[in-house]
């Protein structure tokens, strides 16, 4: 029951119906109570007023003390509906002898009408005891009994009774659908609300949600929307700020790759300290080109400036020109049948291979295998595979999956920008670890 209720509809459905059967039991209840003590009394007066009007009109005629037959006559009187008792004599006719005993003790000394509703007997009835007094408005000892089943009344009231528990059988129905209206009135909000922020966690930053009404909700809503605003914002800057920074290194790092080469060329004539010193700077400045030529990329795929040029190629072939014009073709074992064909662009169909075999190569094992089937390109490798934790954050970016390689050559972009153009093509990159070791790389085209 517990494991039912965690969520938040069936707690809103539980408390929806339990609340409705409460006040469905409760106005049944109250409903049948008045009823029952409306009817009840009803009956009640119905049988008493015309009585104790019958014995009053009486009683002024009554001689006392009466004799057997004033007895009888006072019963015959009252239409032999009552008993006529007067110490230790009484009316021919009914037996007073039913009359519950603290009834009678009590009517012996008092001066008032008594009347008593059992349940004891077959049915409920009515005992009714009338103490007739004298002028002074002392008792004269005559006492006048009578008593009515109120079986009647009760079938009336048992049958109120079984309609009332109908209609509260009947609320439940009623009541589960307006919980389920209910519940899902309240939860769609908190579901646009949870979508949007999935949505937000998966970096669409312009996720907004309609904010209606003036409840807690929709305040909720205004403040999911700012906030979604601020770190629109905040994050627009940061690329701005890469991308501004990325442009304004691009210029002088030109000149600087300039002189490397031309550092390069001579480092053989120079002394050996100064070529080594020449050297680092050179290999030192090709990285961080490469890592401001990602960053330009990047910044480039966030503001949607991206465009794919697109035409009918022999995947075979676009990838057998990538590994040559890098020169991994002894080096990578390749499956790569010609009349692959697919509409891809070349140059980002290029950038995605580079970065799979290259990441293959650089931190795999050989031999890496690239596999060439219909819609799918597979980069295989022999390496240590890649840890469990890093396998949902291989594609994220600056991630290194060995902290040791903080400072290795690659920039932790390339699996990003590879996964950004598979995107771009309407397709995926999966990375996951071969049963038998290494890691696989499965390339998904729409071609």
């Amino acid at each position: 029951m517990r494991a039912l209720l965690r969520g938040l509809r069936p707690r809103l459905m539980a408390a929806f119906l339990l609340l409705t059967l409460l006040g469905a039991v409760a106005a049944a209840g109250a409903s049948y109570a008045t009823a029952r003590n409306l009817l009840l009394e009803d009956a009640q007066d119905s049988f008493m007023n015309p009585l104790v009007n019958d014995v009053r009109t009486y009683a002024q005629r009554l001689t006392v003390p009466p004799a057997q037959t004033d007895l009888d006559d006072f019963a015959s009187y009252l239409r032999n509906s009552a008993v006529v008792v007067y110490q230790g004599m009484h009316s021919r006719g009914l037996d007073a002898s039913s009359v519950p005993q603290e009834m009678r003790e009590a009517v012996k000394t008092s001066t008032k009408v008594i009347w008593q509703r059992r349940t004891d007997a077959a049915g409920p009835i009515v005992y009714v005891g009338i103490p007739l007094l004298r002028a002074d408005g002392s008792p004269t000892g005559v006492e006048v009994w009578a008593w009515s089943s109120l079986g009647a009344p009760q079938r009336a009231i048992d049958s109120f009774a079984k309609a009332a528990w109908v209609g509260v059988s009947l609320v439940l129905p009623l009541a589960l659908g307006l919980a389920l209206f209910t519940a899902r009135g309240v939860l769609r909000p908190v579901r646009r609300l949870g979508d949007a922020a999935r949505a937000l966690g998966s970096g669409r930053l312009d996720t907004r949600v309609d904010e209606r009404g003036n409840d807690e909700l929709a305040d909720l809503a205004r403040t999911f929307n700012l906030s979604a605003s601020q770190l629109e914002s905040s994050q627009a800057a940061a690329r701005r700020f890469v991308a501004d920074v990325s442009h304004e290194l691009r210029t002088p790092l030109t000149a600087m790759n300039a002189v490397t080469a031309v550092l390069d060329e001579d480092a053989a004539s120079l002394p050996a300290d100064t070529a080594v010193a020449a050297r680092l700077v050179s290999t030192e400045t090709r990285k961080l080109t490469r890592l401001v030529n990602d960053l330009m990329e990047i910044s480039r795929f966030d503001e949607g400036r991206n465009l794919l040029e697109l035409d009918e190629w022999d995947i075979g072939t676009a990838v057998r020109d990538s590994l040559a014009a890098r020169g991994w073709t002894s080096s990578v074992d390749a499956s790569l049948p010609d009349g692959v064909m697919g509409r891809v662009d070349r140059r980002r169909l290029d950038v995605i291979v580079a970065n799979l075999v290259g990441n293959a190569l650089k931190h795999g094992g050989s031999p890496v295998r690239v596999v060439l089937r219909p819609g799918v390109i597979e980069v295989t490798d022999n390496g240590p595979g890649i840890p469990a934790d890093a396998l949902p954050h291989i594609f994220d970016r600056f991630y290194k999956a060995d902290t040791a390689r903080s400072r290795s050559e690659g920039s932790g972009l390339g699996l990003a920008i590879a996964w950004e153009n598979a995107r771009l093509h309407g397709g995926t990159i999966e990375a996951a670890n071969a049963p038998s070791g290494g890691a696989v790389f499965t390339l998904r085209l729409p071609w």
